[in-house]
């Protein structure tokens, strides 16, 4: 007489089987990240490299603009981190892009699509292990920022918990993005270039310079493009300025890049390989 296993006993072994080998993945893409850190450090020097730029030689003059007048360079430097800090999310996202380009051209997935592993882990790793390493440069920005001035006296515990989600619900929608690319690129250069536009959404937006400072025709295209929103709403988090509709404007951004992003993804990868 043979036993029939319950429907309901099955899903846990395929939920385990998905979290091990997504574990695995993420191990794996840290352990690549670890050997070969001259792309998440080169990605990570330019939002570093921009904040002291803007500080130490534009400082003044930015600050005057701003400040209607009169120069104080603290003031500028409190405007000036938050955008930085999603700029640094751009552009760590963009090895992901790479990193992914480079599995699918070397032949790697080739291999793992032959094992017995659940399908969706790799790329689930190469998602949490860009997660992982965009927040660890958040941080680093973050501490240069406050080494050079910031300070976010008036912040709540609550505001910043806030804050932190916003920076890791960013992080996933446009690591999500980043993966996007990388699948349809053919090569690891053609990916890099193809994910330029999260380092220069970032140039365009109320990052340096406040939306109203900008050309009346071109308000609109800052406004409304996915950094700005984020920038505000991390700027009225951290240093107590209005957010108005930027909050939810914001994560409609992040969950709407998110899905498309996934999605796209998904289906990319699912494709039989030509």
């Amino acid at each position: 007489m043979s036993t029939r296993i319950p429907l309901a006993s099955a899903r846990p072994n395929r939920l385990s089987l998905a979290v091990r080998d997504s574990n695995t993945m993420l191990r794996r893409n840290l352990l690549h990240a670890r050997r070969y850190p001259s792309m998440t450090l080169n990605l990570l020097l330019t939002p570093v490299m921009l904040l002291l730029l803007f500080v130490y030689i534009f400082g003044d003059v930015m600050s005057a603009g701003i400040g209607g007048g009169g120069a104080d360079r603290s003031e500028y430097i409190a405007y000036l981190v938050p955008g930085l800090l999603l700029m640094t999310i751009g552009s760590t996202t963009i090895g992901t892009a790479v990193s992914v380009s480079m599995d699918m051209t070397e032949g790697i997935i080739a291999r793992f699509r032959t094992m017995a592993i659940h399908r969706g882990s790799v790329l689930i790793g190469h998602v949490i292990g860009s997660v992982v390493q965009s927040v660890m440069s958040v941080v680093l920005v973050g501490a240069v920022g406050v080494a050079i001035g910031f300070r976010s006296t008036d912040a709540t515990a609550l505001e910043w918990v806030a804050a932190f989600g916003l920076l890791v619900l960013f992080t996933l929608a446009l690591t999500w993005i980043a993966v996007g690319m990388g699948l349809i690129s053919p090569n690891a250069e053609a990916a890099s270039n193809n994910a330029l536009p999260l380092i220069f959404l970032p140039l365009i937006s109320s990052a340096f310079v406040p939306v109203d400072a900008m050309p009346g025709w071109f308000q609109p295209i800052a406004e409304y493009q996915p950094f700005t929103p984020a920038i505000e709403t991390l700027r009225g988090l951290l240093l107590g300025t209005g957010i108005g509709h930027n909050g939810w404007l914001a994560v409609a951004w992040c969950l709407g890049l998110a899905v498309l992003g996934y999605f796209w993804s998904k289906a990319v990868f699912d494709r039989d390989p030509k």
